[in-house]
């Protein structure tokens, strides 16, 4: 433990961030950094509990209590060394992750949680300015290849495992640059590309081989790979978004989120000057084209309440948009936790974005009805009704009513539907391997064993449990290669999420 009294003398404290009417101006990240004191300060906070129980709150099993310490003591090789044990890419969940490990903090019960999140990117940040972080070299190898398709987190988090564990690893991926959802779907200014490229890089001196703009299934047959590779892991994501099929659905200025995300990541990506879409305050004509999904100038509304709204929200501020509405089919969230939601399980509580933070108004239990188009087929407004949720026996929150008298329009040049993903593409690689899915149209395959109807064939993160968190994709990843790992050999060093296994990780 490194400070006794460290939670009682010290309050949480987070980084500094640019001011909301300065960082909209661009699409870099805008947190700051502790200074030495303030990070000191924050790793004291941890009580070294008993049980800790952020242990259960982090899918990884990050070991925080004792990197906490390390922390504290300014001990940086071990605090990395303890944190890359667990956690292949503490660069991208020290940035992007919910941190359910601080729901679970015991510290949270009466005063906030340690500032997991923050110190896991300051370590990883320090590691890699000390020059901690190295591509590894290994000397066995067991003949054994292994064939990666998709390169998100699931997939990326498989391949160094596999990797380290001697097989030959291949990634393929059908953009043209490694990342998947972290590259194309993550904001700049929450995840700014270079961290990617910085641990593509190391990999690609481990050894990896990535194999972009290859999409398996079109590109090249997936029996060719069943022929060619002794193991095959399906980590495509979860892909297909859900849709709002109400009448008007066909106006220009409907678009899915994901498409409106991913070509403004694209235009930040080619370092186009007009990309920002608003540039010393002034909006600007940020197309490429006359196929580019563009905010500026525009009444936005977005149709979703989770994390990839809030991005939206995020990006059409950045593009000068006229006003921003972000609507949530359910009731308005608690700000504290409730009798329904215990200590230590993750709560569902009102959260505010640093987006939201940029200008948003934010509509709870709205339902969208109808999208309304002016004479040249564009959209301009939309029809919305307030509801009324119901108790029932599927809990409080079991059906909803329309509130008489509440419906009504409200203008909208732009509508960006962000009601998260149904399942994984099932054209294309799917249908040609005829893989089981399950009744969600996810692949099928059980925890146990990650492995597919077929017996070469595996799966993990969102494509085998449906759409969910980066952390949870690189817990599934490396659970995956641990099984594939036993497949190939039979038996495995990999370590694994409840301590199995002796070979940690970078």
């Amino acid at each position: 433990m490194g400070k006794p009294t460290g939670f009682i003398e010290y309050n949480r404290q987070l980084p500094a961030r640019e001011k909301a009417g300065e960082r909209i101006r661009h699409y870099r990240e805008f947190s700051g950094k502790y200074n030495p004191e303030q990070l000191h300060r924050q790793s004291a906070r941890c009580m070294n509990c008993g049980v800790p129980f952020c242990h259960s709150g982090c899918p990884l099993g990050n070991v925080i209590p004792e990197f906490n310490e390390a922390v504290y003591r300014s001990r940086w090789q071990e605090a990395y060394d303890i944190l890359a044990s667990t956690n292949n890419f503490p660069e991208f969940t020290g940035r992007v992750c919910p941190a359910p490990c601080e729901s679970a903090c015991v510290l949270g019960i009466h005063q906030p949680p340690v500032a997991i999140e923050e110190i896991e990117r300051h370590i990883i940040e320090i590691a890699f300015e000390s020059g901690f972080v190295q591509a590894r070299k290994f000397n066995h190898r067991s003949g054994k290849k292994v064939a990666v398709v998709g390169s998100g987190p699931a997939g990326l988090a498989a391949a160094v495992q596999l990797n380290s564990a001697g097989h030959q690893v291949t990634v393929f991926e059908r953009d043209d640059a490694p990342g998947g959802l972290l590259r194309y779907g993550i904001p700049d200014f929450k995840l700014e590309k270079w961290v990617i490229d910085r641990r593509i890089r190391l990999l690609e001196e481990e050894g990896i081989v990535f194999r972009c703009k290859v999409e398996v299934g079109a590109d090249i047959p997936v029996k060719d790979l069943l022929r060619e590779y002794h193991a095959l892991v399906l980590a495509g994501g979860s892909t297909i978004p859900r849709d709002l099929k109400i009448p008007g659905r066909e106006l220009e200025g409907v678009h899915f989120a994901m498409n409106f995300l991913k070509e403004q990541n694209i235009a930040v990506q080619k370092n186009n000057p007009a990309a920002n879409g608003r540039l010393n305050g002034n909006h600007t004509s940020a197309a490429s084209g006359p196929e580019r999904i563009l905010a500026t100038d525009k009444h936005v509304v977005v149709i979703g309440g989770g994390d990839t709204g809030s991005d939206c929200v995020g990006t059409s501020n950045r593009q000068g948009a006229v006003s921003v509405t972000q609507f949530e089919l359910l009731p308005e969230p608690p700000a504290e936790r409730t009798a329904a939601m215990p200590w230590p399980t993750f709560p569902m509580l009102l959260k505010t974005s640093s987006s939201h933070e940029e200008g948003c108004e934010r509509r709870f239990a709205v339902q969208t009805k109808m999208f309304l188009g002016d004479a040249g087929g564009r959209l301009r407004a939309l029809r919305v009704v307030d509801l009324e949720w119901k108790a029932g026996s599927g809990g409080p929150w079991s059906h909803f009513e329309e509130i008489p008298g509440t419906e009504r329009e409200i203008p909208c040049d732009l509508a960006l539907l962000a009601m998260g993903f149904a399942h994984p593409q099932h054209e294309g690689m799917l249908a040609e391997l005829d893989v089981e899915l399950d009744e969600r149209g996810n692949v099928r395959a059980p925890e146990n064993t990650y492995q597919t109807s077929i017996g070469k064939v595996f799966t993990a993160g969102d494509m085998r449990r449906g759409q969910s968190l980066v952390v949870w994709a690189i817990s599934e990843g490396r659970e995956c290669a641990r099984k594939v790992d036993e497949y190939l050999m039979g038996h495995s060093l990999l370590e694994s999420r409840d301590g199995v296994g002796v070979m940690g990780d970078c």
